[in-house]
């Protein structure tokens, strides 16, 4: 492939990219312990134009409205019975630059749906939640939404698009859909519809050494398929529903060979007790990742200070490794348990590369490992690294190693802010 050619010089040093939260798992497993109540208290589900569907809206809007969201709720109708869509925007943002993240609410009338759909659903929930607590000062304008009827053919996603004007579906800047994301047997499935929006789920997942596959046993059938049908840049996340688990992915993955991601898919057994901690826990943080990076932007961290290399190292294919140092001093103690790394390399197959931090004590701290898979141009994000062991002053350094051939590119720049 063509090489990326090197800009001439160093640019300038730029504002640092705020570090997502950590998405509080047991939070998340509270509001799905609400969701199993609503069913268990209507009829044992949460089905389109059933009361546990409304009682479910009903509670997680309340959420919202108190923690600062302007809600609306959507009446639509689909096979003869009311249905109801609720979105929900956080204040500020570029009004022309919309990333939504949303998850059908429904489940099927067998069963309460705790992993189909409670766990998307509670997951963006929590996320909502953060951007509230963190006084979010967004670059792009926040809007969450939760479907109904996704289960009777994605209905009330498809009525939200269908009444956006031509003006207004051009202001989304993406849409990130998770429809299942807590399944008992689980894999790590990206959506690759979207080349940036998967990239970021990717690098989320390299950073914590998690290995993912492409998305495909729900292609076009959850509710990014009407966004995505629209014009829209989409993306999400799933952790497999009625698919066998292979071997191979068992092996990786963890869980057993040979039977269903989720063996209770579409049953009455779907309950509070068909959810994997783990995989609920490592996709709410990934789904943080993505908000903060593609939604929340630039911003400049309270009391955070910047240490930064802008000059550019070539990466020779499938060569020896690289360094670019950074000096930090100034400072005293040691480094934070929370150092942020901000890296920009540019590179025309990512998964080449293996990348570490070097401390000024010389031990290395591995923040994306190759992957043959990962078929994404660059790597553009932060990672979040425990360096408390590590004196704060000193030479750092980022170093980079491609794996692969016939591919090239160059550390546009990194920073560590402290």
């Amino acid at each position: 492939m063509t090489a990326i050619p090197a800009p001439p010089a160093p640019r300038s040093t730029a504002p640092t990219t705020a570090a997502a939260p950590d998405i509080p798992v047991a939070n998340v497993k509270a509001h799905l312990g609400q969701l199993q109540s609503i069913a268990t208290a209507n009829g044992g589900n949460r089905a389109h134009g059933r009361p546990g569907y409304r009682a479910s809206l009903d509670y997680i809007k309340g959420k919202l409205d108190a923690a600062g969201f302007t809600t609306t709720v959507q009446q639509f109708t689909t096979s003869g019975t009311t249905g109801y869509n609720l979105i929900a925007d956080w204040p500020g943002g570029d009004p022309n630059q919309i990333l939504m993240t949303g998850a059908h609410l429904d489940s099927v009338s067998a069963g309460p749906g705790i992993n189909d759909n409670g766990s998307g659903s509670a997951a963006v929930l929590e996320n909502a939640l953060a951007v509230a607590r963190a006084a979010a000062k967004p670059a792009k304008h926040l809007r969450f939404g939760w479907w109904g009827a996704e289960e009777l053919g994605m209905r009330g996603s498809q009525y939200y698009v269908s009444k956006l004007t031509a003006t207004e579906r051009a202001k989304f800047s993406g849409y990130l859909n998770f429809d299942m994301v807590g399944s008992p047997n689980p894999g790590y499935f990206v959506y690759d519809d979207d080349r940036t929006i998967e990239g970021v789920f990717k690098d989320y997942y390299a950073s914590v050494n998690i290995p993912t596959e492409i998305e495909t046993e729900g292609d076009g059938r959850s509710d990014h398929a009407p966004f995505k049908n629209a014009g829209i840049a989409v993306g999400g996340l799933f952790s497999g529903a009625d698919y066998t688990k292979t071997a191979a992915q068992a092996q990786k993955w963890g869980g057993t060979a040979g039977q269903p991601f989720d063996r209770c898919y579409h049953r009455s057994c779907d309950t509070s007790s068909n959810i994997n901690d783990t995989a609920l826990d490592r996709n709410s943080d990934a789904i943080a990742h993505a908000v903060w990076t593609l939604g929340v932007g630039s911003t400049t961290p309270p009391g955070g200070t910047v240490f930064e290399n802008t000059d550019d190292v070539q990466i020779p294919d499938a060569g020896a490794a690289v360094t670019s140092s950074v000096t930090v001093s100034g400072r005293t103690g040691n480094a934070p348990s929370a150092l942020q790394v901000g890296v920009d390399i540019k590179h025309t197959y990512r998964g080449d590369l293996a990348i570490d931090l070097v401390g000024p004590s010389g031990r290395a701290y591995r923040l994306k490992n190759s992957s043959g898979s990962d078929s994404a141009a660059n790597v553009i994000t932060t990672y979040t690294v425990d360096a408390s062991a590590e004196t704060a002053n000193g030479t750092w350094q980022l170093r980079v190693q491609d794996l692969g051939p016939q591919d090239t590119g160059y550390i546009d720049s990194w920073k560590l802010t402290f």
